[in-house]
């Protein structure tokens, strides 16, 4: 089944999501990790991934016994392109979306130790 657009907005319309798909720009995490910087419990996370794969933003794949989280850019596209479609929006690139989280989520507080160091 394809994402819908309302999926995907529905699910980038939380900040926890946001942050989560701006730590998938680096890379593949398991989802203990992914968890790790938030106050909140792993079913909650994994409630917020649940969404974040309903929406075809993100993959989850079982490699032994840990759950692997992937980041899916693909479906950027459809709301990129719906976007577009009102002529005031420029494509959707991973970079300026990476930019963009940066700007908009504060630095996890080890990142803001080792600045200070």
């Amino acid at each position: 089944m394809t994402p819908t657009l309302d999926q995907v907005f529905s699910a980038l319309a939380d900040p926890t999501r946001r942050a989560i798909l701006a730590m998938l720009l680096e890379d593949d995490m398991a989802v203990t990790d992914v968890a790790d910087p938030f106050d909140m419990s792993l079913a909650a996370i994994s409630k917020h991934l649940n969404v974040l794969t309903a929406a075809g933003l993100i993959s989850q794949e079982k490699r032994g016994r840990v759950k692997w989280c992937k980041l899916e850019p693909e479906a950027m596209k459809a709301a990129s392109t719906w976007m577009q479609g009102f002529g005031q929006f420029e494509p959707v690139h991973l970079d300026a979306f990476e930019r963009f989280l940066a700007l908009e989520l504060p630095e996890p507080e080890d990142r803001q130790d080792e600045k200070g160091a």
